[in-house]
């Protein structure tokens, strides 16, 4: 969060776009939040920012009506994401960004090893380098993974291959929610095969070496 809100500035008003349930949205200074998905509004807790159901490539404000526009880990959700990022251009003199390299996700070791039909899916979204030269970025800046990251983002688990096990985390992962099913249970089988046998430990001891991962997610910064 913290390198987010360095991103934000001195900013006092954010559009957030594609906003979820507003887990990296800022509580000190006036957001508004933008979902198409009303079952994700109806998530957000009671303290959130007010939300409005909208589309990226269609926002209902005015041009330069906010000071930024934020989209957090959305941009490969989005149907028309070059429409929906000149739609942040022209909505805020500032864009903030959160995506990942798609090329780098369809690398990880669960996907290579385990279910590579995702790979698939991965390279058909939009690349952080995509939406960055798309943006004519200013500062495209590293977002390593800590091993016990919160967030539960597909490849948040990296060294701590276990979690993929529970049906909730997977649940949690539109990578794994949107891959044939089929696919997906015969790489959990393989992946308990080879957990209790340890030779997913033996194999990828760099890993458990490492305090932090970058798995390619990016935070773009961008200034029209």
């Amino acid at each position: 969060m913290a390198p987010v809100l360095a991103a934000l500035g001195t900013a006092r008003s954010v559009a957030d776009v594609g906003a979820g349930t507003g887990s990296y949205e800022p509580r000190d200074r006036t957001v508004l939040a933008l979902e198409p998905s009303s079952e994700m509004i109806r998530q957000r807790p009671p303290h959130a920012s007010p939300a409005v159901r909208a589309i990226a490539e269609a926002l209902p404000l005015q041009d330069n009506s906010v000071d930024v526009a934020m989209a957090v880990l959305t941009v490969h959700h989005w149907t028309d994401w070059r429409t929906g990022l000149a739609e942040l251009r022209r909505v805020a003199p500032r864009q903030v960004v959160l995506a990942y390299d798609t090329r780098v996700h369809a690398d990880f070791w669960f996907v290579r090893e385990y279910v590579p039909e995702i790979a698939e899916l991965e390279l058909s979204r939009p690349s952080a380098p995509d939406i960055a030269q798309e943006l004519d970025a200013d500062s495209v800046i590293p977002m390593p993974l800590p091993w016990d990251f919160t967030d539960g983002v597909f490849p948040a688990h990296w060294r701590r291959p276990e979690a993929y096990l529970d049906p909730r985390v997977r649940r949690a992962c539109s990578a794994l929610a949107q891959t044939d099913p089929d696919a997906v249970e015969r790489g959990i089988r393989r992946l308990r095969e080879d957990l209790d046998s340890g030779w997913w430990h033996e194999t990828h001891q760099d890993l458990l070496a490492l305090d932090e991962w970058d798995a390619g997610f990016r935070l773009i910064v961008s200034r029209s």
